[in-house]
């Protein structure tokens, strides 16, 4: 069915939630701000960090000078702290492996900033995996903007390919959609399969061995 896969990185192929919510509680009790739960993370993330850092902050901290600060406090404690409690979810790696022994394409499509997307990919899965990793870039839209993704597309060995954009998430199932993508929404992430449904995702997948029998 499809020889090329695509994936959103937080929610699709790392739990991150938990240090990425602790990171923002971290700066939420640095500042003297109400803090937030993991769940109410999951609605948080998404969009890239700048508007992760936009939505814990209270309204009146919002000001362009004062988010930039916040998202420098955010940005230090993160990246000593992402390794806390991040790890793959159950079965990806075999899912993934899986589809590489298949002839697939790989790639990851993240709204994390380039050089930590590929850090964190690299730690987790290593080099050679994945063909192609790209992050949020200057100057370059994030997701749901198709730009990227595109971008991706045009590029060897996903030019000319049948390829399915996997997330968990509304943002990656409309990113799918603008590109003109199959999509498939996984139920392991962040988000609810209502939610996915209602945003258009062509495939469900329960756990990463579904994913496996979307290949060719």
């Amino acid at each position: 069915m499809y020889d090329a896969f695509i994936f959103d990185l937080d929610g699709t192929l790392l739990n991150t939630i938990d240090d990425l919510a602790n990171a923002a509680n971290w700066v939420c009790e640095q500042n003297g701000w109400p803090t937030h739960t993991v769940d109410r993370y999951r609605y948080f993330v998404g969009n890239g960090i700048p508007k992760l850092v936009e939505r814990f902050s209270p309204e009146d901290q919002r000001t362009p000078g004062r988010l930039a600060e916040t998202l420098a406090q955010f940005s230090a404690r993160y990246a000593a702290h992402k390794a806390d409690c991040t790890a793959p979810y159950p079965g990806i790696r075999r899912a993934l492996e899986q589809l590489k022994a298949s002839g697939a394409a790989l790639g990851v499509l993240s709204n994390k900033e380039d050089s930590l997307a590929r850090a964190v990919v690299e730690q987790y899965f290593g080099r050679g995996l994945f063909d192609l990793v790209r992050g949020a870039c200057p100057g370059v839209p994030v997701k749901p903007d198709p730009t990227a993704l595109r971008g991706m597309l045009a590029q060897p060995p996903f030019a000319g390919r049948r390829t399915v954009f996997v997330g968990d998430s509304n943002v990656d199932i409309r990113t799918a959609r603008a590109a003109g993508l199959d999509s498939c929404g996984v139920l392991w992430g962040f988000r609810t399969r209502d939610e996915l449904e209602q945003a258009g995702a062509g495939h469900l997948a329960a756990e990463p061995a579904e994913l496996v029998a979307l290949a060719r």
